[in-house]
């Protein structure tokens, strides 16, 4: 650990002094291209000029943000020098576009040629003070992991022939990944079991949540059949809340699919499942949509707020809103906010999910649900943290049991925040019972896997039009 947040110091700092650099060249640069005299009286042209000084405070707070809003400073121990190269490019085109229309548009100039001089200075600059930096850590980290000094603790699950070979492959791939295998689980205590000569049984796979605890396991290998993969699902949501990356051994249809990916040409080809179902960009993105959009809504629907809070009064006695605890996020619980659209005390004791003719709800409140117009309050939920414009609808953890029992890959759902509507929500809608929370589970587990701001924005578009059409179940 202490060396991952050395190694993560050394990257922000040069980037802050790759930024400085960035600055006082450019600086320098378009001063003396409009002023060819400018060392002649450099104290009154750059050593008095304020900008000058903003800028090399600016300049590092702008392009660390940048790095950082694009995860460079993530999983710092799995880089590459041809992604990083990718990545550096990526990041300084747009960082030096933005700073172009920012800063240089209103710039002194010869000539309109002088804005293309200095965004290429600009861009070539920016990118050769932050790669070579970059590339240089990024080898020695690579070369620790070859030599053996940094590692992570491994865990093959499976003990076959296919575990076997897998286990060899990883010992023997040269250079080394930095796999330090640790030991191996069995599926089941009566499986064939061909590891035991190389590697120490650390139990089965009801094991696994202790062990990768205990040993502080960071990589997961599945080397098994074709037969026992219907074993990943469940493995995926047993690690749902540990920070460790899965790599499954792949099939002949896997690579025929296009599913495997690999990193490095040198090493076993694996397939990496990864908890990030989005890039970190696209998180940072989503987060601030969802915080921009529900304060907009928010002052937007104040009028409607006002008319709603009279509405609920008059309808029936009891509190404008209702609270009610659902799980969320790593299962975290939260309190749900709507408008109330029930009798005061509908559920007494067991909690009941509404149905279509509900007498419970009243005339006021079937005019909210309707129109969706009770779930509006759950902005300040997105707000709060609690929710997303677009995730799975939260449940109640009675509800949620009772899931579990029939689905356990409901378990994949708490990986990401809930959602005011859903894909589910979209394809399915309501669901009354149990039996329909299940099938509408297939759908938020495809939202999940497919998770992308383009599907959110069409969600959100498809919820717009069955809110306004006054359809759907």
């Amino acid at each position: 650990m202490e060396n991952k947040k050395k190694v993560i110091f050394l990257y922000l700092l040069f980037d802050v002094l790759a930024a400085i650099a960035t600055w006082v060249v450019f600086f320098l640069f378009r001063k003396y291209h409009v002023d060819n005299t400018l060392f002649q009286h450099f104290r009154e042209s750059i050593i008095d000029d304020y900008k000058f000084y903003i800028g090399l405070v600016a300049c590092p707070l702008y392009w660390t943000f940048l790095h950082a809003f694009a995860g460079c400073y993530n999983k710092i121990y799995h880089k590459s020098r041809l992604k990083e190269l990718g990545n550096t490019m990526l990041i300084t085109f747009i960082g030096g576009l933005l700073f172009f229309f920012a800063f240089i548009l209103d710039d002194v100039i010869n000539d309109y040629n002088d804005y293309l001089l200095y965004f290429l200075v600009l861009l070539v600059v920016q990118f050769t003070t932050t790669y070579i930096p970059r590339v240089c850590i990024t080898t020695a980290t690579i070369n620790r992991l070859r030599d053996g000094r940094i590692g992570f603790n491994t865990l093959i699950i499976g003990s076959d022939n296919v575990a076997l070979q897998t286990y060899k492959a990883l010992v023997e791939s040269n250079p080394n990944a930095g796999n330090r295998v640790l030991g191996y689980l069995m599926i089941h205590p009566e499986d064939d079991d061909q590891l035991s000569e190389e590697l120490p049984c650390m139990g089965c796979l009801s094991d696994l949540v202790d062990v990768v605890k205990s040993e502080e396991i960071k990589e997961l290998v599945i080397a098994i059949q074709n037969g026992e993969r219907k074993h990943i699902e469940s493995i995926l949501t047993m690690i749902m809340d540990l920070d460790v990356n899965l790599k499954i051994i792949p099939q002949r249809q896997d690579v025929l699919m296009g599913t495997v990916r690999a990193s490095s040409v040198l090493y076993e080809p694996l397939i990496s499942i990864t908890p990030d179902y989005l890039p970190d960009w696209q998180k940072h993105m989503k987060r601030f949509f969802d915080v921009f959009c529900s304060i907009f809504a928010i002052i937007l629907l104040i009028p409607i707020w006002i008319f709603l809070v009279i509405g609920v009064k008059c309808s029936s006695k009891g509190p404008v809103f209702y609270l009610q605890e659902r799980i969320g996020y790593r299962c975290k619980p939260f309190k749900i906010i709507k408008f109330r659209s029930m009798i005061q005390n509908a559920e007494q004791n067991t909690p009941l999910l509404s149905s279509k003719n509900d007498p419970r709800i009243t005339k006021f409140g079937k005019f909210m649900r309707q129109t969706r117009l009770d779930e509006t309050p759950q902005f300040i939920n997105v707000l709060l943290g609690d929710m997303s414009l677009v995730g799975p609808r939260p449940e109640r953890q009675y509800y949620i049991n009772q899931i579990l029992e029939r689905a356990p890959e409901y378990k994949l759902l708490f990986r990401i925040r809930p959602g005011i509507t859903s894909w589910g929500e979209v394809k399915f809608g309501y669901a009354e019972n149990v039996d329909e929370m299940v099938k509408r589970l297939r759908w938020d587990i495809f939202y999940i896997e497919n998770m992308s701001l383009q599907l959110d924005f069409k969600i959100l578009i498809y919820t717009v039009l069955i809110v306004l059409k006054r359809v759907g179940k």
